[in-house]
């Protein structure tokens, strides 16, 4: 090949073997994606187009104009009575195969297509659905007021604005004659009932599943099989209803997608009541893996005690030994048993709430960075020693030493002279008082229960005085003077107070 005067191309959606034209608005429920799209002449082979309404209700027409019609064309369709407006979602081969899933009774069901919806068309069906939220709530209001045991969960209007659809769901059958009646003088339309179940209606509504994708019921699932609790024996789930339950309240649908599987995958392992008998003891099952094929025994019946792990074949080969009279020496083949291989998880030893510890203040951050530096300083110096160099060490010792003797001899007289002027300072003071008296020694403080020493509560009293002589006798307490002090500060204050009384 000439790969030099090769003219290339970018590759398109269906060239890759995706077409774009097969795909639809994935707002949309019960999307389907066309696959036959881009083969030349599936649009002519047939005149049957799906045509889809709100939320999940779909329909199935006769494009008997010919009309040129693609996915996401919003069309007029015939209904009883006048039009309905919907958007294509499926042309070609692919729509005879849902009409046989739909399970139609009649093919002369099958209305027929108008026209591609008009300006006019579309503002009118726009109108009619911005009352449809209105009309829900006012509509639980009235079968509220009619003691009706019945919840109305959707209402969907006709694209002409003549018809509403109400969508309820009740436990038991509702006479809900009279509620029509009053259904048709509030809104002046025709009223259509249909009852649907709690999986129907989240499907209409739509959400996303525990699995993290969109609801089944809402992408692909149509035709609803019962589900119950056998499936999940089946496969070895644990009977809780929180986690078997989804977004209906119901049973999970997915229960059933693999349960032909695990009954097939079933069927060759042991039962479980059968005890594996060796020369060691008799072993009794633990647990099963059954797509892998592995059965887990233990030597208690109640306990995990010396589990061994072995395979499906392994442990039918010592039911028919055990069925002859013989006994193994033990459960698995070789001498080492069968280990189970667990995956590693990353954050096993991490805690969920590893980002929601309170931070540290910074001074206390700042202080302990100094004495931790200072440690680390202190640490480095060391290690950086060498471990020969004892002799070095030993000789800076001893000059640590002499240089210690050293400063303290030097401290000696600075704490003499410390010591010796508050001796100075008492002798001065003593020296200073008019009656030449020493003052009293201070009693020994008494320890309480607590080991504390209690203070003197009388000498305070006995050093003051009396109160009349402390106060001057005047019973003012602005007018202290303490015994044993001269009254000259005391005589302007006197002469003030005299003043005053003669003014």
């Amino acid at each position: 090949m000439d790969f030099k005067n090769m003219k290339f191309t970018v590759g398109d959606g269906c060239s890759r073997g995706l077409c774009r034209r097969g795909c639809g608005r994935q707002d949309r429920q019960l999307n389907t994606y066309d696959w036959l799209a881009d083969v030349p002449g599936n649009a002519e082979s047939t005149d049957l187009v799906e045509v889809q309404f709100k939320n999940t209700r779909k329909g199935y027409y006769h494009n008997v104009n010919a009309l040129d019609l693609k996915k996401g064309d919003v069309v007029a369709v015939e209904a009883s009575p006048g039009h309905d407006i919907g958007v294509v979602t499926l042309t070609g081969k692919l729509v005879k195969l849902q009409v046989k899933k739909a399970n139609l009774k009649s093919m002369d069901d099958i209305k027929r297509i108008y026209r591609i919806a008009k300006p006019v068309d579309i503002d009118k069906w726009r109108e009619a659905k911005s009352r449809e939220h209105g009309t829900m709530i006012q509509s639980r209001q009235i079968a509220k007021d009619l003691n009706l045991q019945m919840k109305i969960g959707d209402v969907e209007y006709q694209g002409d604005g003549n018809k509403a659809i109400f969508y309820y769901i009740a436990d038991e059958r509702v006479d809900f004659r009279q509620l029509i009646k009053v259904l048709a003088e509030t809104f002046h339309v025709r009223i259509e009932m249909k009852q649907i179940g709690a999986r129907q209606e989240a499907g209409r509504i739509g959400g996303t599943g525990p699995c993290g994708r969109e609801l089944c019921c809402a992408t692909w699932m149509k035709n609803f099989v019962s589900v119950s609790t056998g499936a999940a024996r089946y496969q070895d789930i644990s009977l809780n209803p929180q986690k078997l339950a989804g977004m209906c309240a119901k049973l999970k649908c997915c229960l059933n997608y693999e349960v032909d599987s695990y009954i097939e995958a079933g069927r060759k392992l042991p039962s479980r009541e059968v005890v594996l008998q060796t020369i060691d003891g008799d072993h009794f099952l633990f647990k099963t893996d059954i797509l892998a094929g592995l059965v887990t025994y233990s030597t208690d019946k109640r306990l995990a005690a010396n589990l061994v792990t072995i395979t499906a074949q392994r442990a039918l080969e010592i039911v028919e030994m055990n069925r002859r009279g013989e006994k193994p020496d033990s459960l698995s083949d070789s001498d080492e048993p069968m280990t189970e291989n667990h995956q590693v998880d990353l954050l096993a030893g991490e805690s969920l709430t590893r980002f929601d510890k309170a931070k540290k203040k910074k001074k206390q951050k700042s202080r302990g960075n100094k004495a931790d530096n200072k440690e680390a300083k202190a640490a480095n110096a060391n290690n950086q020693q060498p471990a020969n160099n004892q002799q070095a060490s030993a000789e800076n010792r001893k000059q640590r030493r002499a240089e210690g003797k050293q400063q303290r001899q030097e401290d000696k007289p600075q704490q003499q002279r410390q010591e010796g002027k508050p001796q100075q300072r008492q002798e001065g003071k003593q020296q200073q008082r008019p009656d030449n008296k020493p003052q009293r020694d201070a009693k020994p403080q008494r320890p309480d229960a607590n080991g504390d020493q209690q203070k003197p509560q009388g000498d305070r009293q006995r050093q003051r005085g009396p109160k009349q002589q402390r106060n001057g006798g005047n019973g003012n307490c602005g007018q202290r003077r303490r015994q044993g002090k001269p009254n000259t500060p005391q005589q302007p204050k006197q002469e003030k107070a005299n003043d005053g009384v003669n003014q």
